[in-house]
């Protein structure tokens, strides 16, 4: 069976970082994780051969040399997820869908002949059964978690890992908290699954065996779920890096609670984590409590915030604007926020249902959801009606988004941060690549000469040359992202204002005179 892995677009984003990528000559972010694991899934004497449409066009070779073609991706992709779902009916192919979108939305990818949901541990076999019976569709799902104990080594050997800024291992699924507006408990329960350390280790060692060094996603959603199994991996992973000359520089996500656990801090800095996304969400205690993210309300944020900068870890958070009960001027309460705690990556969006979750549940049977088949991400109008004028939230999300990455604001933000961010640990003195000279070069010239706040990137890359050099790779990546966000905040406000002009002419003549 010649199998056509297919991995569809995503727009440009919050993450997309198409202008900072191509200073380091990359193509994505990060691989697809989730379609190299299912081709280790299926049997391996089939043929394989992975297309990610972010790194490459599929050309007709690919198409003709397709048996089979598997779509896997999430709601954010779902444009051209759909796309390729039509592109390969029309040629005749048989087509399996899977992932988080067809597992939340499979109505609206039922124009594929084989559904793939839920965990591939689990469906997977019975896919594979039914194609050895010589059947042509199929709709295969399953209630139970399975263990990840036995997940084999991604197919990592299938990438074109030069395309990459990022490689991705996964340690664990699931989270113990119950936040109304996520699918992460949709998709993978509350209950965290882990792998054992010797699996974890053996895929590190599968990608350094392939050539890849630096940096490495651990693409948990919430990677300290289960804090007893997260110290026993940390505990093998410090001495795997050291032996191995501190190869990967790592990154993941965790829950804020991470601030109250000194010892996991410090195992995680010791094992080279250089960055962690919190999901802050809102400042706003009352929001945070109606959404049910009460671990967000134990302690001082802004405590929590520090004491992981301190211990060496760049925070990155995530915050979001229209939460039922929020008050007005949410989106300057939330620049505030992130202004005092000086987060350089403050990922912001405005609240969004997602298919399945428990907020979608509750606006459904309130009838207060909008537009379902909706794409999702930073550039889309809210998907439903919210307890307060959509006018005032969107307006408010727009201006706060363009305050938070203003060149100058920016600039200063990173560099109050990065002078309190702790030391950095394991740096190990290597040889500059080309690739890394000419990314350096590029910053250089782009902010250093042709941005208007030229002045100020070299007053303060000149202090921290003078005060914190040992961690100047770590500066120098959070100026290269303003090439990014100096273009996508345009883009929020273009998009935004689109769709808040036309939803504002879409309503009802007496509407628009009573607001």
């Amino acid at each position: 069976m010649r199998v056509l892995l297919l991995y569809p677009l995503f727009p440009k984003s919050f993450w997309s970082f198409e202008k900072t990528l191509a200073l380091v000559d990359c193509k994505a972010l990060m691989p697809p994780l989730g379609l190299i694991t299912v081709a280790a899934i299926l049997p391996q004497e089939w043929e394989f051969k992975l297309v990610d449409h972010n790194v490459q066009e599929i050309t007709e070779s690919d198409w003709d040399w397709a048996e089979l073609v598997i779509i896997s991706g999430m709601i954010v992709q779902k444009n051209d997820m759909l796309a390729q779902i039509a592109e390969a009916k029309n040629r005749g192919k048989l087509v399996a869908v899977g992932g988080p979108y067809a597992t939340t939305s499979p109505q609206e990818v039922e124009t594929a002949d084989f559904l793939v949901l839920d965990e591939g541990e689990i469906t997977l076999p019975m896919f594979i059964a039914a194609i050895e019976r010589g059947d042509r569709s199929g709709v295969f799902r399953s209630a139970e978690k399975p263990a990840v104990t036995e997940t084999p080594i991604p197919r990592y050997d299938l990438l074109d890992l030069t395309a990459y800024d990022n490689m991705s291992v996964q340690f664990s699924r699931g989270c113990p908290f119950q936040c109304e507006f996520c699918d992460i408990i949709v998709l993978y329960g509350r209950k965290p699954r882990t792998k054992t350390p010797e699996q974890l280790l053996a895929e590190l060692q599968c990608i350094y065996d392939l050539g890849w060094r630096g940096a490495v996603f651990m693409v948990d959603d919430n990677f300290i779920g289960n804090k007893r199994n997260v110290k026993l991996l940390l505990k093998e992973l410090k001495v795997w890096m050291a032996e191995k000359g501190y190869p990967f520089g790592l990154t993941t996500e965790a829950s804020v609670d991470l601030a109250q656990d000194d010892e996991l801090m410090k195992l995680m800095v010791e094992c080279n984590f250089k960055k962690v996304f919190l999901g802050i969400e809102t400042p706003d205690k009352d929001s945070l409590a109606l959404t049910s993210k009460f671990q967000n309300t134990r302690d001082p944020l802004t405590e929590s915030i520090d004491k992981i900068t301190t211990a060496g870890m760049q925070v990155m958070a995530g915050f979001i604007i229209g939460f039922d009960g929020e008050k007005s001027q949410a989106g300057d309460r939330i620049v505030e926020f992130v202004e005092q705690t000086n987060i350089p990556l403050a990922m912001f969006s405005m609240l969004q249902a997602l298919p399945s979750t428990a907020l979608w549940d509750r606006l459904e049977k309130e009838g207060r959801l909008l537009n379902s088949a909706a794409n999702i991400n930073q550039t889309t109008l809210m998907n439903f009606v919210p307890t307060r004028d959509i006018e005032d939230i969107a307006t408010e999300y727009v201006n706060a988004f363009w305050q938070l990455y203003d060149p100058a604001a920016y600039l200063e933000r990173i560099f109050r941060y990065y002078m309190k961010l702790g030391e950095a640990k394991n740096v190990v003195s290597k040889r500059p690549s080309w690739k890394t000279i000419r990314a350096l070069s590029l910053i250089l010239w782009k902010q250093g000469v042709i941005a208007q706040t030229r002045l100020l990137f070299w007053r303060n890359l000149i202090q921290v040359l003078l005060k914190k050099r040992r961690q100047l790779e770590i500066y120098l990546t959070l100026c290269a992202y303003l090439e990014h966000f100096t273009e996508y905040r345009f883009i929020v406000r273009e998009q935004i204002n689109t769709q808040l002009a036309n939803y504002i002419a879409s309503k009802p003549e007496a509407e628009k005179v009573a607001s």
